[in-house]
């Protein structure tokens, strides 16, 4: 039984590619896929910053972190990113579309240029990854695409409105993608944590009153920890998630459970 519960779970072998991973829930995925033996190419768009980030993570995990510089907002230079990764890595099995960004603001103060670049950064970037490295997943007949969702996917607090709408937005591209991926045996399903603890929610999590709000607020009563969405994921990345397709897995101590 054990012998066929590993097999299930067994990534060993796979390369994948997770976005923004030089810092925050993206390098804990990154690690995590490591550490599950997979090659993993570092994303982020500054070459120090994902540099720095392989070297950190070859050296904690003994595995294969390899670079992938580029803009994930750009067609074009995605396009060329997953080009040389598929060239001198070696074919994509594994997309993890995790990149984003948050800004808050008052409905009424959010401007054109603001509600552009959240958009660009949470929801067309996924776009545009997902259909080029889709593009080479269909002649291949297989991979797993899993996009970084979140709560607010399907829940909305005040001053973050436009990010909500792009993880709401992010949902159902993956349901759309799900819908045309796959007969040709693609499994694309999103990853949707809950408020964990990042050097990006630093300030966040040292504001008492917000964090008294997180732990109220959470069936759990705390703040999740970045390796516990590991396990999920390898979950959405392995054989055992082979007929599980256009769903969201929420990893977020119960929030969405409860009122």
């Amino acid at each position: 039984m054990c012998r066929v519960t590993h097999q299930l779970f067994d990534i060993s072998g796979r390369t994948a590619l997770v976005t923004g991973s030089s810092r925050g829930i993206g390098r804990a995925l990154a690690q995590g896929l490591l550490e599950a033996g997979c090659t993993v190419v570092v994303n982020a768009r500054t070459e120090t910053a994902v540099a720095a980030a392989c070297a950190d993570l070859t050296a904690a995990t003994g595995g294969r972190a390899v670079p992938g510089v580029f803009d994930v907002t750009d067609s074009a230079a995605v396009a060329a990113g997953v080009a040389r990764i598929e060239d001198e890595v070696g074919p994509l099995d594994v997309l993890v579309n995790n990149t984003g960004m948050q800004q808050r603001a008052p409905f009424t103060e959010f401007s054109d240029a603001d509600w552009r670049r959240i958009l660009d950064t949470n929801l067309t970037s996924a776009f545009y990854v997902a259909r080029e490295v889709g593009r080479r997943m269909v002649p291949r007949g297989h991979g797993k695409i899993v996009n970084v969702l979140s709560v607010q996917s399907e829940v909305a607090r005040p001053g973050i409105a436009p990010y909500s709408a792009t993880k709401g937005g992010l949902k159902m591209l993956t349901k759309g993608m799900c819908a045309d991926l796959a007969p040709a045996g693609i499994q694309v399903n999103g990853l949707g944590p809950g408020y964990f603890q990042t050097e990006l929610t630093a300030a966040l999590v040292a504001d008492e009153e917000f964090s008294a709000w997180v732990r109220g607020r959470t069936p759990a009563g705390r703040w999740g920890t970045v390796d516990e969405l590991v396990g999920a994921l390898v979950f959405l990345c392995s054989p055992a998630s082979d007929f599980v397709n256009g769903q969201v897995l929420h990893v977020d101590g119960g929030m969405l459970a409860v009122l």
